[in-house]
């Protein structure tokens, strides 16, 4: 039977982008393992140029920790992992792919990071976002119930002719 998966407990979908408790015990758990995600991107980026965000993730913990690519940019633009929104707060339209996972996920989804390391990985936003005008834009990421990483801040940039 194909379903949506998880690869943390947490299926639940929190469509407010405010942690629940069980988003939190896996963010806390995260923490506790050591890892930590930010994202970073450019203030400003011309019209036409790839909207290039740099996802890292920290590993601070005396042992190498894993976690689950699914959702992040460390695998295609596979689902919808990030929000974007305009200066005005409506939400872009996703136009990427949306895969469908079998539980539970395959040793081959986990992504080591060894101790007091980090990795990163390069994803451009307009490959799944209809951003197509100038303005200010934010983004988010809301992925944390897949992949057990959470990121606390958003990123802003400003798309330019």
């Amino acid at each position: 039977m194909m379903m949506i998966s998880a690869c943390s407990v947490n299926t639940t979908k929190n469509t407010s982008h405010k942690p629940d408790s069980a988003t939190q015990q896996n963010a806390d758990k995260s923490v506790e393992k050591g890892l930590v995600a930010e994202m970073q991107i450019r203030d400003t980026i011309k019209v036409g140029d790839s909207v290039l965000l740099k996802f890292t993730v920290f590993n601070h913990a005396d042992s190498a920790q894993h976690f689950c690519k699914w959702h992040t940019p460390f695998e295609p633009l596979m689902s919808k992992y990030l929000e974007v929104k305009d200066g005005n707060g409506n939400e872009v339209d996703y136009r990427g792919a949306m895969a469908k996972r079998i539980m539970p996920p395959p040793a081959s989804s986990y992504i080591k990071v060894d101790q007091k390391g980090s990795i990163l990985s390069m994803v451009d936003v307009l490959k799944g976002f209809a951003i197509d005008k100038p303005g200010k834009y934010t983004i988010t990421y809301v992925g944390q119930n897949m992949s057990g990483l959470v990121v606390s801040k958003s990123v802003s940039f400003v798309y330019v002719k």
